[in-house]
């Protein structure tokens, strides 16, 4: 009988080690697949290269965040800064700084992260939109980890009344609500609910293009996310579904791999086996 306890104690503390990845820090992976440089800015910044910096087309780099992190991950474009890291951007702007201390002007695509157990995650446009992005989970242990953002690009096809240009270039996309600045585009006033504060022609545009993005204030069923242990793979430019991978443990981890099923079967194998072990030393 102490032999059985002694075993289902192990087993136990076994789980508990495996699934102690969720308590601790993650890994991000930011990508850029434009075909343009892109200035990422991130806010608090102290985990992410001070909170700004240049990030080449087809270039990637990973940076570490613990447990408690909370912030704001963007893309600014057109940026021209000096060698003491002052200039400016088309779009995303925190200033005059190459790295960020405060958010980003907008227009600007958003990406937005609460670091617990589970974590919270989601694409936002409610700031309006400059570059497509998505955001991935993968290694996540359990939860709705599914792939927050964007499909195409709204630059594209931005209504006129709404469009920032350069020249004859689109390089964002305004709200409604920082265009028109009424109740009903800014979901306050008699709007400030979720009940009153529903879909506009504007907002659905921006669904249309980015379907698991916040497209107004109250857009929560479609556009938040949680998951436990997972680690994130920021990508501008790149579709929902499009693979992209990251560096975890020594081995590389895509998204669309399915650490659950692996962790579950990994531990009932082992259980199993233990149990075999009980039944022939009986």
């Amino acid at each position: 009988m102490a032999t059985h306890i002694r075993v289902i104690i192990f087993i136990f503390t076994s789980s508990v080690i495996l699934l102690k990845h969720s308590e601790g820090a993650r890994i991000f992976t930011i990508v850029n697949q434009c075909n343009e440089m892109v200035w990422p800015g991130i806010t608090p910044g102290d985990n992410f290269g001070g909170g700004g910096f240049p990030l080449k087309s087809g270039q990637s780099i990973v940076f570490t965040a613990p447990v408690g992190w909370s912030g704001r991950i963007w893309g600014r474009s057109g940026c021209n800064f000096d060698s003491s890291g002052n200039g400016s951007c088309e779009t995303g702007n925190c200033g005059t700084n190459l790295k960020c201390a405060g958010s980003g002007e907008p227009p600007a695509t958003l990406a937005e992260f609460t670091l617990a157990n589970p974590d919270f995650y989601d694409v936002s446009l409610v700031d309006g939109f400059n570059l497509p992005m998505s955001v991935r989970a993968v290694n996540g242990v359990s939860g709705n980890c599914s792939t927050a953002g964007c499909d195409g690009d709204l630059r594209d096809d931005c209504p006129s009344e709404l469009a920032v240009k350069v020249g004859k270039r689109t390089v964002a996309c305004r709200s409604a609500c920082d265009v028109f600045n009424t109740d009903e585009y800014c979901c306050r006033g008699v709007h400030g609910n979720s009940m009153t504060c529903q879909p506009t022609y504007y907002s659905k545009k921006f669904k249309s293009v980015c379907p698991t993005a916040y497209s107004y204030a109250y857009d929560d069923p479609t556009s938040i996310f949680t998951c436990f242990g997972a680690d994130y793979i920021i990508t501008f430019c790149a579709g929902r579904k499009q693979t992209v991978c990251t560096y975890h443990d020594n081995r590389l981890i895509c998204n669309g791999s399915n650490r659950s099923f692996e962790f579950v079967h990994k531990l009932l194998l082992f259980m199993i086996s233990s149990i075999l072990s009980l039944w022939l030393l009986a």
